[in-house]
């Protein structure tokens, strides 16, 4: 099946991570459904899942359920079910320490930069050859662990400029598909 391609989200599901800097590929999704108006499928492969076309090409929009560091179980039963190669058809959006708030990088393989959902995936998937598009959540301060980092929310300052980067990342993420990942990456990385 080669026209159809999946836009994967990464966060944790449930009111108490909502909002949190672990939760931008969820956040960055819900821009795309809201754009889109995809009408939600319920739950399959372990996720929330929807479809939509745009530009004549089919999308699988999903957030996985099983929390960040189990997220390569999804998306390794949807490219399976599928028959999906993900270095062509697989782009994930995640949340990333290492940039600063407000950044989108875009990268067609590497590694996860210890991003644990990302981690897993490559392990499920066997390869690190997948579109990534990290939204930068700041680095965490030296007195912080990383868990709380992660899972804490951004101050009104940071909010504002990840919010800006979530709108980029959602349409980078739709791009990758109806265009190609170059042009995505001259246009929004940085």
């Amino acid at each position: 099946m080669d026209s159809l391609y999946i836009i994967t989200g990464l966060g944790n599901p449930g009111d108490k991570y909502s909002g949190t800097r672990h939760n931008m590929g969820f956040d960055a999704v819900d821009r795309i459904i809201d754009e889109y108006r995809v009408p939600q499928s319920g739950v399959k492969f372990h996720a929330m899942v929807g479809s939509f076309s745009a530009e004549g090409k089919k999308i699988l929009i999903m957030k996985p359920l099983t929390y960040m560091n189990l997220s390569g179980t999804a998306v390794q039963e949807a490219l399976h079910f599928y028959k999906l190669d993900p270095k062509t058809q697989l782009i994930v959006i995640s949340d990333d320490a290492a940039l600063p708030p407000g950044k989108v990088r875009i990268r067609k393989s590497g590694s996860s930069g210890g991003q644990k959902g990302l981690d897993h995936i490559i392990r499920c998937t066997g390869t690190d050859e997948f579109v990534r598009i990290r939204v930068g959540v700041g680095q965490k301060p030296p007195e912080w662990d990383m868990a709380d980092w992660v899972l804490s929310r951004p101050s009104a300052e940071d909010r504002k400029l990840i919010d800006d980067a979530l709108d980029r990342a959602a349409k980078a993420a739709v791009m990758c598909v109806t265009d190609d990942v170059d042009t995505a990456m001259n246009r929004y990385n940085g």
